[in-house]
């Protein structure tokens, strides 16, 4: 819907921009879009007055002319800075931006600890958020800062493990630094590396060791898989949070890792809890999301993956269904443009392991996947994860049901045997299925019956690997 401008296409403010289309407005605001790029605020005097006697802006921030016989004052902000009512701000999409904001907040705090800010006015360039005092119902700081940052879910920066999920591009630790620079506290504990440059001393290295109690408290879990758990435990999450032990030894970082095996055997699930844990932000190079038919476009949709993983670092990148992109190069698909990019995968997984970036692949047919990549020094580790066993399927079912309301009559061990030999998503799903239908028939506690329910009147999968009998959708 088109707004009522109070000023003309093509108007000459002050400040030598010239006006387009207004873009959002409030009683006594707008913002206009400039001609040459960037944005106008242009605010009546009785407005612009306010922020000044708050002490929020200086009067010769602004310029004030007359135009129709009314009084306004305009401010005008550059291309490369955010000029938006805060309840429309895009989210950021980056770090420094989420830090602009969140210094913009604690400034204006500094100066006015009382005026809601919900509604707003966010001006990047002066580090303000200019409120526009009107009579609707007061939001926290906390809310406010959450919404922002998450695009539009009201979330209090307070509900950090929420916030997390929501902003997962972040990541935790990168998360935990914007939130504390808008002047909030982080109560949650971040299970992260040690990001210290310093020179390893006796004593750092004597303080990590001593800590080892703690963090076997903290360790990762991965429910239903204590192989997979082990490996990952030893081979990577170890080597992050003993940083300094291990670079006395001359092991800088965790190697890259494959994962193969049949569908539904866990992969995606272990890499998912792997990456929650970290709290580092996540890249994924996957067919959807890079693939072209366009010769050259793919490499560098994957090199532009690589360097946006690299300038986040520490990061996590997953390789998804990595035979899409790096199969054998003496197959018939290995046409020059897939040569490229298979030689863009050997150039850059070093490079980004040499600047903290965990490589995860994943497969399903590792037989097709190109042998310059297998050798030791892309990928140290290989590793196949088979179908859960009955005793893991049995783990797997006792960790989802026990935080759940359940009834004593659960008998995860038969249940166990019914579910061995499907992927673990049929497990969490078996228990999520049946939690609905127990709520479903007016009951307040998960029980056996509704579990069994849930298995029996579910549609098979005829394509997935394993007993012929499946839960889920088709």
């Amino acid at each position: 819907m088109a707004l009522d401008a109070w000023l003309p296409v093509g108007f000459y403010t002050p400040d030598g921009e010239r006006t387009r289309l207004a873009l959002h407005e409030g009683t006594d605001w707008q913002i206009y879009e400039a001609q040459g790029g960037g944005r106008i605020l242009v605010t009546k005097q009785l407005l612009a007055t306010r922020w000044i006697e708050s002490g929020l802006l200086d009067a010769s921030q602004i310029s004030s002319f007359e135009f129709g016989g009314e009084r306004y004052c305009e401010f005008s902000s550059g291309i490369d800075y955010v000029l938006a009512p805060v309840i429309e701000s895009s989210s950021p999409e980056n770090k420094n931006e989420a830090l602009s904001f969140a210094e913009s907040l604690k400034a204006t705090r500094a100066i006015d600890a009382t005026s809601s800010v919900h509604d707003a006015i966010y001006v990047e360039r002066l580090s303000r958020l200019l409120p526009t005092y009107n009579l609707s119902a007061r939001v926290s700081d906390d809310v406010v800062f959450g919404t922002w940052l998450t695009g539009g879910v009201p979330v209090s920066v307070h509900s950090f493990r929420r916030l997390r999920i929501l902003t997962n591009w972040l990541g935790a630790s990168h998360l935990r630094d914007v939130v504390v620079r808008g002047g909030f506290e982080v109560s949650e504990k971040i299970i992260g590396p040690k990001t210290s440059t310093h020179k390893i001393s006796e004593q750092s290295e004597t303080a990590e060791v001593s800590k080892s109690d703690e963090q076997k408290s903290t360790q990762f879990s991965l429910a239903g898989r204590p192989e997979l758990e082990q490996f990952i435990n030893e081979h990577v999450v170890d080597i992050i949070e003993n940083e300094a032990r291990y670079k006395v030894l001359g092991i800088e970082f965790p190697s890259a890792i494959i994962l193969h095996g049949p569908p539904g055997c866990g992969k995606t699930f272990a890499v998912e809890r792997l990456v929650d844990y970290l709290g580092w932000p996540s890249f994924q190079i996957e067919a959807s999301s890079v693939a072209s038919p366009y010769i050259h476009e793919t490499s560098k949709k994957v090199a532009e993956v690589f360097d946006k993983a690299m300038e986040n670092a520490p990061a996590v990148l997953v390789i998804d269904e990595m035979e899409a992109f790096l199969s054998e190069r003496q197959s018939g698909m290995s046409g020059q443009h897939h040569v490229e990019e298979v030689a863009e995968f050997l150039r850059r997984i070093p490079e980004a392991i040499k600047n903290r970036v965990l490589i995860i692949a994943m497969t399903n047919k590792i037989e097709m996947i190109d042998a310059a990549i297998l050798r030791r020094g892309r990928f140290d580790h290989v590793v196949k994860v088979e179908m859960a066993s009955e005793e893991e399927v049995h783990a797997l079912l006792e960790k989802l049901v026990k935080d759940l309301p359940c009834e004593n009559n659960i008998d995860a061990v038969l249940l166990a045997k019914r579910l061995t030999g499907r992927p673990l998503s049929d497990v969490a799903f078996a228990v999520r299925e049946g939690a609905r239908l127990a709520a479903r028939a007016g009951k307040d506690k998960l029980d056996q019956s509704s579990l069994l329910l849930a298995m029996d009147a579910t549609p098979l999968r005829s394509n997935d690997e394993g007993t012929s009998r499946k839960i889920g959708f088709i």
